[in-house]
């Protein structure tokens, strides 16, 4: 199991919960603020001035704190300054008068979904937190989703000043996935990202018999949109470089169970490099054939059978390095274990 020197809790299951509308406070005609005057703390110094200002402000269009930058109505002690000016701790920001818009009527996360979320948490402490995502919630709402992960977290924690995913998951994808509750946190994980320090390790459960030799898959991937405006991912030679390493971990009876390590990190990249090898993902409605996909609906099969299984990274302000494992969820564990028992009685 995973080690580490913060709060753990058990993983969970299922995000299926009611929802209860939410207040809204504010008028027909808008919400409008007085001047304030903001001292930048050490967790917010390096930010740009107009990501600052729409963090104070939320839902401020980014065309309205342009403008009242540029007419000189945002001071930084006392002067003028350009949207990219970058702020210190200490810095004293004037923000004008503004009018914000009524927000509409929200869809709040209901208690069950918060609570299912909260014993989702794996690893937490003042910096960061990471959450066994549960397949079948998204990251955040949007999309027609009222809300996503981020979201649920936040209404469990309304005391909570800062929290922002530093990476993401597709919706079906279960698994460990980081979450910054400071600033500086979520700047320090997100330039680990990008220089590749931090490691991501899933399972999935394949179609065929994986072969021992099939290591690496180093494909590009071009985006493209379908029709109805879906997403999806193909290799194509004008797409961009992506890396994936693998190693087979079990062959069952149709089916392989192999581990999958993003060295890139793309849209659908093992869903679509796994594909590319003759081996689509169990349950991926996107890439598989639709008589993969009946024969594995015939055996139980549910989900998409990805989970991000473990993460290699090392912990902002104290350089302490992390290994963390997330067990499967009842429905990833259950086919497992059934092509195992088949695989047993057929032996």
């Amino acid at each position: 199991m995973s080690r580490s020197s913060g709060h753990r809790r058990s993983s969970a299951t299922g995000p299926d919960s009611p929802a209860a509308p939410a207040a809204n406070s504010g008028s027909a005609a808008g919400v409008r603020q007085g001047v304030r005057k903001v001292v930048v703390d050490e967790d917010n110094a390096g930010q740009r001035v107009d990501n600052y200002l729409m963090a104070q402000v939320r839902d401020l269009p980014r065309s309205i704190v342009y403008r009242i930058i540029r007419k000189g109505e945002v001071r930084v002690n006392k002067g003028r300054v350009r949207p990219d000016t970058r702020l210190r701790a200490g810095d004293e920001v004037r923000i004008p008068p503004v009018t914000r818009k009524p927000k509409p009527d929200q869809v709040v996360p209901g208690s069950r979904v918060q609570s299912v979320m909260e014993n989702a948490v794996v690893f937490e402490n003042d910096q960061m937190m990471v959450v066994n995502k549960p397949s079948g919630i998204a990251v955040h709402g949007g999309s027609g989703l009222n809300f996503g992960l981020i979201e649920v977290l936040r209404a469990a924690r309304p005391q909570a000043r800062f929290l922002e995913l530093v990476h993401r998951l597709d919706r079906d994808t279960s698994g460990l996935i980081m979450v910054a509750k400071k600033r500086s946190a979520l700047r320090f994980l997100q330039d680990e990202l990008r220089h590749k320090r931090i490691r991501k390790h899933y399972h999935a459960l394949v179609s065929g018999q994986w072969s021992q030799e099939l290591v690496r898959v180093k494909e590009p991937l071009l985006r493209f949109e379908l029709r109805s405006g879906e997403r999806r991912v193909r290799v194509d030679a004008a797409g961009k470089e992506s890396l994936t390493l693998f190693r087979c971990l079990r062959q069952f009876g149709g089916y392989s169970l192999v581990e999958a390590s993003p060295v890139t990190g793309r849209t659908h990249q093992i869903r679509v490099h796994s594909c590319w090898a003759g081996h689509p993902i169990a349950g991926d409605d996107k890439y598989m054939d639709d008589v993969s996909l009946k024969a594995f609906r015939s055996v139980g099969g549910d989900r998409l059978m990805l989970h991000a299984r473990a993460l290699d990274f090392t912990l902002p302000s104290t350089g302490e390095a992390m290994h963390l494992e997330a067990p499967y969820d009842e429905a990833f564990a259950r086919i497992v274990a059934k092509l195992s028992a088949r695989l047993e009685t057929s032996g």
